[in-house]
């Protein structure tokens, strides 16, 4: 049971108040607030929780948390001082964050449970009868047309085998096979004739995840054909049907030409009928292919085609069905339902998964694609290394997916809840680098905030922090970074006092690091302190397997991204890709198929070969092969090179000066403070004269 102290009782206060008094893990020991008559306290009195406008007498040792609901930062200044040691205190800044996400949620997922019960009541007024299964053949809709036709309850029936409650039914069959069954007649056990479409439903992957049944007493439709012999009548009846139906319908001829269409149609797409009748099925596509037109070529009927229509591209989903009259095809009927706002409402509930996930890692394990052998070991390493709390060495060719793993360790990890904070040691600058890592106190340099920052490593604390580019550091900067790890314990800029912390320390970097040791670039004493549970990331050469599963997960993105519907990609395609050497790994991959997909048409579904961007596609020859058994790769960058050949060519003219360095600076060409900047960079020290 989590001890709480709550200071602040106005709206902030009173809000919070509300829904932690509801958490059965946290204790609320009271409420404080300078004013007595704040909302929040009545409030708190009524929960038989104390009240109270002085918080000192709650300080108690074994106090968990302190929530600052008054947004006063003197007011959290004061209560920082005062606060037990091992108290957390939460800020109001933070607070109100907390809260306002809470809000936007909770109208999301109001808005969501309105939609559903729109759905349900309209569900529940369609005169046809509607069953539908999940993939395990449980009964999870059976709307009031299904309980008066078949004289059972559905209260009885959901959640059960729909095989053993539904005399006669095949959706079991239509979940095995796949296949729709449409326009069956069957009769029931209380001697109902009934005609019956019974349809699977499938996910984004095509996959059958259930199956959907949709009947109607056909002695109902028997007797209005035989009350109905006027053909005239009948068509007026049609007609007057479609003219009135809030779903957008649209009818066209054996030809594909149009034939009808009903104000709901125009109302969506904002066609009249006078651009629509007459002409060609495809006048109201924006987007997509007709199916109309494919209907009316295979006289099958499609359920559940996205398109966009009319010129304000709405978002779509169709059913068409085609007519038939004593066997012979007279034209296509489809039914046009606008899922622009669900799109709109789905976005929005996206957007604030995103909000929400920036506060902490955003992948796990699931969110890498790799069904190599290699890939599959580094990912099982991984997971072990999360369940331990040693550093972790993430080294890999940039582009191979460093910063994935980091997230994945920490989100299988018991730091799961806690912080998660990302630096990239090459994007600061070594002079800002260490007070954004270490924080700074007051007055520490001019500009510094008033009352100082705290570091990273503070924010990270309890959490994990994942330094990438670590083969960056600067020989100063790993002397504090090995300080840390030794005694878990960092100094502000300007500061005295160490400031103890439970971090949790990932590393990643593509520099040799055994490379930098010999060349003096990198300590060998702070190598072995992150080098205890190194995790090789192999380069997308080495794992050619993960280039199609790779390639089919960022069409998927890329699909949402662009706007975009491309479904495959060409063998042959596959085949360049298969065979380049992907020097730039995954984000190349990436960034190859973004290119080619912006080069395609709107109605392209595959990458061809002409897609693609320029690639070095030639393979390797028998010379080719020799060059490369006779010269080695020297494993070290170009700035590598450079910084080694200047470190050799500066102790040479020290040598030569005799430890002066004043006269070694002349003999190089540079400022003496230059030296002692390109010394203290090179890790040249003084016993190297």
């Amino acid at each position: 049971m989590h001890k709480l102290l709550i200071v602040g009782a106005g709206r902030g206060g009173t809000a919070l108040l509300r829904m932690l008094n509801q958490m059965e893990r946290m204790k609320i020991v009271a409420v404080v607030d300078r004013s007595e008559d704040a909302p929040g306290l009545e409030l708190a009195r009524s929960f038989g929780i104390q009240v109270d406008t002085d918080y000192h007498s709650y300080l108690e040792p074994d106090l968990d948390v302190i929530l600052e609901a008054t947004g006063d930062l003197q007011e959290y200044e004061s209560l920082r001082r005062v606060k037990p040691e091992k108290t957390v205190l939460i800020p109001g800044t933070f607070t109100r964050i907390v809260m306002r996400l809470i809000r936007e949620r909770d109208k999301l997922i109001a808005v969501m449970m309105q939609n559903q019960r729109e759905r349900e009541t309209m569900l529940n007024s369609t005169h046809d009868a509607i069953i539908g299964v999940n993939r395990h053949g449980m009964i999870t809709l059976f709307n009031k047309a299904a309980e008066r036709l078949m004289g059972i309850d559905a209260a009885t029936v959901l959640e059960t085998n729909v095989a053993e409650r539904i005399p006669n039914t095949r959706l079991h069959i239509v979940l095995e096979t796949g296949l729709a069954e449409l326009n069956q007649e069957q009769i029931l056990p209380n001697k109902t004739r009934i005609i019956t479409n019974r349809v699977p439903v499938r996910n984004e992957r095509g996959d059958v995840v259930g199956a959907v049944a949709i009947f109607r007493d056909s002695t109902e439709v028997m007797a209005l054909a035989e009350e109905i012999t006027d053909l005239k009548e009948l068509q007026s009846m049609l007609e007057a049907i479609i003219q009135c139906s809030d779903e957008a319908i649209s009818v066209v001829d054996q030809d594909g030409n149009g034939l009808m269409i009903n104000p709901a149609y125009t109302r969506l797409t904002g066609l009249t009928p006078e651009e629509v009748i007459g002409k060609p099925a495809t006048v109201d596509i924006s987007e997509g292919e007709s199916m109309h037109m494919q209907v009316l070529k295979t006289q099958k009927a499609v359920r559940g085609v996205p398109m966009k229509v009319g010129s304000k591209r709405k978002d779509v989903i169709v059913n068409v069905a085609p007519v038939l009259v004593d066997g012979t095809l007279k034209g296509s009927v489809g039914v046009v339902h606008d899922v622009s706002e669900f799109k709109r409402l789905t976005e929005e509930l996206e957007k604030a998964h995103r909000i929400i996930r920036t506060l902490e890692a955003k992948y796990s394990f699931a969110d890498i694609i790799g069904l190599s052998e290699s890939m599959h070991a580094a990912i099982e390493q991984a997971k072990r290394a999360a369940l331990t709390p040693a550093t972790v060495l993430l080294r890999g060719e940039s582009g191979t997916g460093k910063e994935l793993f980091a997230h994945a360790i920490h989100n299988e990890s018991v730091r799961k809840y806690k912080p998660f904070i990302r630096v990239n040691c090459a994007a600061i600058s070594e002079s800002l680098l260490e007070s954004e890592l270490f924080g700074y106190e007051e007055g520490a340099f001019t500009g510094a905030r008033r009352g100082g920052k705290r570091g990273l490593f503070e924010e990270a604390n309890g959490g994990t922090i994942f330094l990438d580019e670590i083969g960056e550091l600067s020989m100063s900067m790993q002397v504090k970074l090995l300080r840390v790890l030794q005694e878990r314990e960092i100094v502000r800029v300007g500061g005295t006092k160490p400031i103890e912390i439970d971090v949790r320390v990932i590393t990643a970097t593509h520099v040799n690091l055994e490379s930098a040791i010999q060349s003096g670039r990198f300590r060998e004493d702070l190598y072995y302190r992150l080098h205890v549970i190194p995790i090789y990331i192999p380069p997308l050469r080495q794992r050619v397997d993960d280039i199609y599963p790779l390639t089919m997960h960022l069409l998927r993105k890329d699909n949402l991204e662009y706007g975009r519907n491309v479904e495959e990609i060409d063998p042959e395609t596959m085949q360049i890709l298969h065979s380049y050497q992907w020097p730039g790994n995954v984000r190349e991959l990436e960034n190859v198929l973004g290119r080619a997909m912006i080069h395609m048409r709107l109605h392209e579904r595959v990458i061809l070969p002409e897609h693609l961007p320029p690639l070095e596609r030639k393979v390797a020859n028998a010379t080719d092969v020799q060059h490369q058994e006779d010269v080695s790769s020297t494993g070290i960058t170009l700035k590598e090179a450079v910084e080694e050949a200047e470190r050799n060519h500066i102790r040479k003219e020290l040598l030569a000066a005799k430890g002066n360095r004043t006269l070694a600076a002349k003999r190089l060409g540079i400022a003496i403070r230059s030296l002692y900047y390109k010394m203290e960079k090179l890790g040249i020290t003084e016993d190297e004269r």
